[in-house]
């Protein structure tokens, strides 16, 4: 019974530990709307691991026995990874903001990755073949009773001041007390007097862009980094920008970066799309995109591109690109 047991625990695992991963994957990328039950899901995947840990580490510690230091060691640094991972999420979830320089939820995302890569090792390293009693009644009622438990009690915690993606509020209708980030290897660039708003092909300067009049929307800048504003911000919608360039009929439409950093999307959502120039009635501060950045309600802020310097019109599908830019 007891190898049985174990078999079982590890199946489970190889389950759990890749559906945590995909769907914390999804809570990173999908804006408001349904995800909610992506984050759902993630922390139900995330409790139920916690759940049969206790199995787990019978298991281990009977296969560390057995096995010389140098066989163990990845699964050692597995367990690792799969403690710093449900250690980290249960901190943020907790309202813990940072582990030195680093968020938790960046530790929590790296160790997830790891644990995800680890698991996929193990599994191929030791394999364990499903057999047709795994699907027997009995184990069939467990396992949708840890499921379904797990979920019910990640659905009933409390979560309020949080994003459906349980991020932490910073800084509403406060820009200056908004947090400053940036997607991985980006600076705050140097912008000089001759900058250029480049749309379509015409350049617009800042003066050109106030002279298109203000268009005033308040949206929740939803970070990837475990925070969210709301704050109102001004600017131009951009299918009025496009209207005012003489923009052609491309399906897609590219923002992109002074850092390079770019990101596409359909042309249908240029009318939900603004030029923002100002935040809270105020000018941009550099480390919040001046002098003009992107809001992009509904979606994660890196979609939210930072110190425009172009917009593209053209026809490669707004799919065609990383679900999340790679640098």
């Amino acid at each position: 019974m007891g190898a049985v047991a174990g078999r079982r625990t590890n199946l489970a695992l190889l389950v759990l530990v890749p559906a945590a991963g995909a769907t914390g994957l999804l809570m990173y990328g999908i804006g408001s709307g349904w995800n909610a039950w992506a984050t759902v899901a993630h922390g139900g995947a995330g409790l139920a691991v916690l759940a049969v840990s206790p199995w787990k580490t019978a298991i281990s510690r009977r296969g560390l026995a057995r096995r010389p230091p140098a066989d163990t060691a990845p699964s050692v640094v597995l367990a690792v990874a799969v403690v710093a991972t449900l250690a980290t999420g249960l901190a943020h979830r907790a309202g813990a903001a940072g582990l030195g320089p680093l968020s938790v939820l960046q530790v929590h995302v790296a160790a997830g990755l790891a644990a995800v890569a680890l698991t996929a090792w193990h599994a191929a390293a030791r394999p364990v073949r499903p057999r047709a009693a795994d699907l027997s009644r009995r184990a069939v009622l467990r396992g949708g009773l840890l499921a379904g438990g797990s979920l019910a009690v990640t659905a009933a915690l409390p979560s309020a001041g949080r994003a459906p993606t349980r991020s932490l509020e910073r800084g509403s209708f406060d820009p200056a007390a908004m947090p400053v980030t940036s997607w991985l290897d980006d600076d705050v660039p140097e912008v000089g007097e001759g900058w250029r708003l480049v749309v379509a092909g015409r350049p617009w300067s800042l003066a050109d862009l106030d002279g298109l009049g203000a268009d005033e929307l308040v949206a929740t800048l939803d970070c990837t980094g475990g925070w969210w504003a709301d704050q109102a911000w001004s600017g131009v919608r951009l299918d009025r920008l496009l209207a005012a360039s003489g923009a052609g009929q491309g399906g897609a439409v590219e923002v992109r970066s002074l850092t390079g950093y770019a990101r596409r999307f359909p042309r249908s959502d240029a009318g939900r799309l603004l030029v923002a120039t100002r935040a809270g009635g105020a000018p941009l501060s550099p480390g919040h995109g001046r002098p003009a950045r992107l809001v992009a309600p509904g979606r994660r802020g890196f979609w939210w591109v930072k110190w425009l310097d172009e917009v593209r019109v053209g026809d490669r599908p707004w799919w065609w690109q990383p679900p999340a830019p790679l640098t």
